[in-house]
């Protein structure tokens, strides 16, 4: 059996999808090639669970002809940090060449050419560069993931949730990054199930408020200025606290029962099983 090509595997700070998916296909028995950036102490449990793995920057058009060599589908994913286009065609131009006949990518939510933050509309873009390659690429726009907010509540002082996200009563729309993987998973395994070239995944739907108490926090509204500020030090990356302290504005902006946000079907559709809710997230979560 062909190998599934697996980017982001190594996982990090903001979801980890590729980690999750790699553990995924690798359970339902199909081999994964796993293309991380660096070998470290992740790569050796990345070996450990049967993956074979290939280090390189996902940017670099050689890298990633050779990562795709003799596979038939792959798996894009690229950090919340510059580069997302450059990885984007580097991505999309080795997937054409080596006749690559399925891609599952994400995106985000509300990606589009005129989406409201700069993340958003390279979203959009990347999805095209894809879709161009004509490579059968099916783009997942996925909600805010849990492991985001969980990490920013995790990180902050005391017993607080701190976010520039007005009353604690303004609805965000929260996906498990497992729940995303899942549905990414049934997509590879079988190349001939049919899916809609854009498929929108949300698992739950809270207040930012409920949210903060359901991960043992009580949300507290900030200043966005400030907040970003602390996200430029958290992050270390103008792209990521730039397009966050975006995002929560535009949750706030919004503001409650929009009714903009529904669980989507496709979770279980091709996941498998109903969404993981925020509530069983938080019970299974590693504490801190």
């Amino acid at each position: 059996m062909e190998p599934v090509l697996v980017t982001g595997a190594a996982g990090g700070r903001q979801g980890s999808t590729g980690r999750h998916l790699t553990a995924q296909l690798l359970g339902r028995g199909v081999p994964v090639r796993a293309l991380i950036h660096r070998d470290d102490e992740r790569a050796t449990v990345l070996r450990a669970l049967g993956a074979e793995v290939v280090v390189g920057d996902l940017r670099e058009l050689a890298v990633v002809r050779s990562a795709v060599d003799g596979v038939r589908s792959a798996y894009f994913t690229y950090p919340v940090i510059d580069g997302l286009l450059d990885a984007a065609g580097a991505f999309a131009v080795a997937c054409r060449d080596a006749g690559i006949e399925r891609v599952v990518a994400v995106s985000q939510l509300a990606a589009g050419p005129h989406a409201l933050t700069p993340r958003m509309r390279q979203h959009w873009v990347a999805e095209q560069i894809l879709d161009w390659a004509g490579i059968g690429a099916i783009h997942l726009r996925a909600a805010v993931f849990y492991e985001n907010l969980a990490l920013i509540a995790d990180t902050g002082s005391g017993a607080s949730l701190k976010l520039p996200m007005g009353p604690a009563r303004t609805e965000l729309p929260l996906i498990a990054a497992a729940d995303v993987a899942r549905v990414a998973a049934g997509l590879l395994a079988d190349p001939q199930v049919k899916a809609d070239p854009v498929l929108l995944l949300t698992g739950d739907v809270q207040s930012i408020g409920t949210a903060a108490q359901t991960l043992g926090r009580t949300y507290r509204d900030t200043d966005p200025d400030t907040w970003h500020s602390w996200a430029l030090e958290f992050y270390g990356s103008a792209h990521a606290a730039d397009h966050l302290t975006k995002l929560w504005e535009i949750f706030r902006i919004l503001g409650e029962g929009t009714g903009l946000y529904q669980i989507t079907p496709a979770i279980e559709q091709y996941g498998g099983h109903p969404p993981i809710s925020l509530a069983e997230y938080a019970i299974h979560r590693p504490s801190h």
